[in-house]
């Protein structure tokens, strides 16, 4: 184990906007029991990193204070008790923070080899993704071939990666955007019929279609009852954030007349056992269709790790169609 003593990061200076994100220096991780030290490459820019930059969410207890919650490299370092990985392994991983970083340390269950064929920068981009929709979609939301599935924010990360997904998996694919290129993206990765919601009425659009088995949504606030009302019978809503807020006064008798669900998650705070079972049902459902091209992540941009900064600015814009990356070495 040759580790560096110290390493480049970005840290949060104070909670604030995207200005309080400062490059640093800081000690490097120590494997514990069970862990892996990541040489990182690439990180990915997620939602939940703006969230926790301004103060509104948490890293876990025991978990790096550093932002950051996917990343591609190498592995630099193994923890006691590990096996199946060794030192130089190109991987990608989930962490539970700090991949904004040069080296980072996570539980080896949620590291992934990279897909053959793809390179650190795409890898990147697959963790926090794939994680949130194979678990939500597929796994609580119970998605099958046929079914009606609606894609809230469908040409941001979360959404390019699940029509991608659901289509793959042979359900018929709806998802809204905010823009006639956004749109164009969605159908362009699969997405039978993308909804402008800035001139199309999305509620309308469903229930012409017989309602949506599944929706995933993060916008939350007034899309909630908007949603009960797209849903088909015995229909499921899967809630993963709430960027309109979580609280909205709703009409819950429709709940019980048309047997509907309401679920939900956040990754972030799942246990590692929680999280290295997902990471093991997309190696074996998801991983050989992105070793043999049938799925990619779509990268919207590149910024370097000391302009962090930048790309949550990007981020918070809304302008992008897919991930933002950071790019920590090279």
């Amino acid at each position: 184990m040759d580790l560096p003593s110290t390493m480049r990061a970005i840290e949060i200076s104070e909670p604030g906007g995207p200005e309080v994100l400062r490059l640093c220096e800081r000690p490097v991780p120590v494997p514990g029991p069970g862990n892996v030290v990541v040489r990182l490459a690439y990180a990915g820019v997620n939602r939940p990193d703006a969230l926790q930059r301004a103060g509104a969410y948490d890293p876990p207890p025991g978990a790096s204070h550093l932002p950051g919650l996917e990343g591609a490299g190498t592995i630099a370092a193994i923890g006691a008790g590990v096996t199946g990985w060794k030192i130089g392994d190109r991987v990608c991983a989930l962490f539970p923070g700090g991949s904004y970083a040069t080296h980072a340390a996570t539980d080896a269950g949620q590291v992934l080899p990279v897909p053959e064929g793809m390179g650190l920068r795409e890898a990147a981009c697959l963790p926090e993704t794939f994680f949130t929709v194979w678990s939500n979609v597929f796994m609580r939301g119970g998605l099958q071939a046929g079914e009606r599935f609606l894609m809230h924010g469908g040409s941001s990360g979360i959404g390019t990666t699940a029509i991608q997904l659901a289509a793959l998996f042979g359900a018929r694919v709806f998802a809204t955007a905010g823009s006639a290129e956004k749109c164009e993206a969605c159908t362009a990765l699969g997405a039978e019929r993308a909804i402008n919601y800035r001139t199309e009425d999305f509620v309308k659009i469903l229930q012409a279609e017989g309602g949506a088995d599944l929706i995933l949504d993060m916008v939350g606030g007034a899309y909630l009852p908007r949603n009960l009302k797209s849903l088909a019978e015995d229909g499921r809503l899967v809630q993963i954030a709430f960027l309109q807020g979580p609280k909205v006064a709703v009409n819950f008798a429709p709940l019980m007349v048309r047997r509907l669900t309401i679920t939900g998650s956040t990754l972030r705070p799942q246990s590692d056992a929680a999280k290295a079972e997902i990471a093991r049902r997309l190696l074996k459902e998801v991983w050989p269709h992105l070793s043999a091209g049938r799925l990619k992540p779509v990268i919207d941009s590149t910024y370097p790790l000391e302009h962090a900064a930048a790309a949550h600015a990007r981020m918070e814009s809304s302008a992008h169609i897919g991930k933002i990356v950071l790019q920590i070495e090279g």
